[in-house]
């Protein structure tokens, strides 16, 4: 096993001095070289490729579970432990950053608020029943961008969004519009959000009522109440936004849109929709 670990590693460090860390000889690691591989060893030689390639084509966020099921998918009969020992012993690995919290939720005691009628019912049966929406900040060297993001607890889509300077009602009046464009739900769906002063308002209440949609908010002081969406913005900051340090609120915006529209909705498989992406689950049903 540590022959094995140091073939794999020996591109990055000196073989002579993992052997001396590993505590087995030069030659001996050489002389196994030179051995025939075993059918297991090839089989696995095949894996780690394909492996590699899935992880790169995660731009690097996949771990041992969505590399395992993307593994079956090209008809690979392989257990999640061998993935993730391959993995392990490969150097290949997801390395989350951890980055800053700022609340984005300003509240204005003059605007009414409505109770929590979606009381962290996270489920939907079809499409449209039940939207969550919040507004989230990434820092540019220029200042902050703010994103406003609505998505669909069917399939965890992101069907409208927005971004800005401002965290203001003109952003996620934006959002709302895009998803309301696009996906032109039916009569009754449930909208959820905090209490922040931007769904508050009666501007945004009145484009609410004027599309037949029902309001939720959630308890003060409370993000379990939008959990879906605290949990989206998370996997944004440590898939993409922690990654990188960006200049511009221009440059910040255009990375967040390629991963939203091209990655998040298209292409990334979720536990929760049986390893589907968002798009390819609601095209499913």
């Amino acid at each position: 096993m540590r022959f094995q670990f140091i073939e794999a590693q020996k591109a990055y460090f000196p073989v002579k001095v993992m052997c001396r860390v590993l505590e087995v000889s030069k030659a001996g690691f050489y002389a196994w070289l030179k051995r025939p591989k075993s059918k297991r060893e090839l089989e696995n030689e095949e894996l780690i490729e394909y492996i590699r390639m899935i992880h790169t084509n995660s731009r690097e966020n996949y771990g041992s579970p969505r590399v395992h099921k993307e593994l079956l998918k090209l008809g690979f009969q392989v257990s999640e432990n061998r993935v993730a020992k391959l993995m392990r012993e490969s150097g290949i690995c997801v390395l989350p950053r951890r980055g800053y919290r700022v609340s984005t939720t300003i509240s204005d005691p003059a605007n009414a608020v409505t109770e929590n009628t979606l009381d962290r019912d996270f489920t939907a049966t079809a499409p449209n029943q039940k939207w969550v929406t919040d507004v989230t900040f990434i820092a540019t060297d220029e200042s902050w961008l703010y994103l406003a993001a609505i998505i669909d607890l069917y399939n965890r889509e992101i069907v409208g969004w927005a971004m800005g300077s401002k965290n203001d009602t003109a952003l996620t009046l934006k959002a709302l519009a895009m998803a309301l464009l696009k996906h032109n739900p039916p009569a009754g769906l449930l909208h959820h959000s905090d209490r922040g002063s931007t769904y508050t308002c009666k501007a945004y209440r009145k484009a609410l009522k004027d599309s037949d949609i029902n309001c939720s908010m959630s308890r003060r002081a409370n993000c379990w109440d939008n959990a879906v969406a605290e949990s989206f913005f998370a996997t944004l900051k440590k898939e993409l936004i922690h990654k990188y340090q960006y200049k511009t609120r221009a440059e910040a915006a255009s990375a967040i849109f390629e991963y939203i529209e091209v990655f998040y909705n298209r292409i990334r498989i979720h536990s929760v929709l049986n390893y589907l992406s968002p798009v390819e689950f609601r095209k499913a049903a």
